[in-house]
């Protein structure tokens, strides 16, 4: 029977003296696969949002607003067919409607460096500009996930917080909640 000579294997007898290195380099892996996935984020969502911004301005522009349906459409299957299912009608709505939404886009582009696509999605259709802020802004500072958003509007956490006779203190439970279940879930 022949041995198999891979100098990549690493068995657990030579991993302790190595261990510094191997902790090293598997750090710096990590991070890099956790900038280039920001990066992409961020350029993708910058993409979506100038996309948006160009489709509104060219039919406000040329006051097409009843021929915005035939537009999105005709885009749509022409980018589709370039670019795939992304550029699909209701993609490019929302597009329009992320760059309707959110007008500045020195405010997209710091939110696109810490909150993805899907919370975007979330956050468009709340109508209440001081709501949606709120919620962006818990998002960017407690790094909430996607499905954390989505409970957090579900459970009405902006209309407790405006509605409570001590907004201040009911905003600290739910940060300090939130920072507990950060901690747990990462055990």
């Amino acid at each position: 029977m022949k041995k198999e000579n891979n100098p990549l294997k690493i068995t657990s007898a030579k991993l302790p003296q190595n261990q510094k290195l191997f902790d090293d380099l598997r750090q710096m892996i990590e991070d890099m696969r956790l900038s280039v996935a920001v990066a992409v984020n961020t350029g993708l969502t910058m993409l979506y949002w100038k996309i948006g911004k160009r489709i509104n301005e060219e039919i406000i522009r040329d006051k097409r607003a009843a021929y915005g349906e035939e537009i999105l459409a005709t885009l749509s299957q022409e980018l589709t067919a370039l670019y795939g299912r992304g550029f699909s009608y209701s993609a490019l709505t929302r597009m329009c409607n992320f760059a309707g939404v959110f007008s500045d886009d020195a405010i997209v582009a710091t939110l696109s460096r810490q909150l993805s696509w899907s919370h975007f999605m979330l956050l468009i259709p709340i109508e209440n500009s001081l709501q949606r802020e709120f919620y962006a802004e818990m998002c960017r500072v407690e790094r909430w996930s996607v499905r954390t958003l989505r409970k957090k509007i579900d459970s009405m956490l902006f209309e407790r917080t405006a509605l409570s006779k001590k907004p201040e203190a009911l905003a600290h439970m739910e940060l300090s909640t939130q920072s507990k279940n950060v901690r747990f879930s990462a055990k």
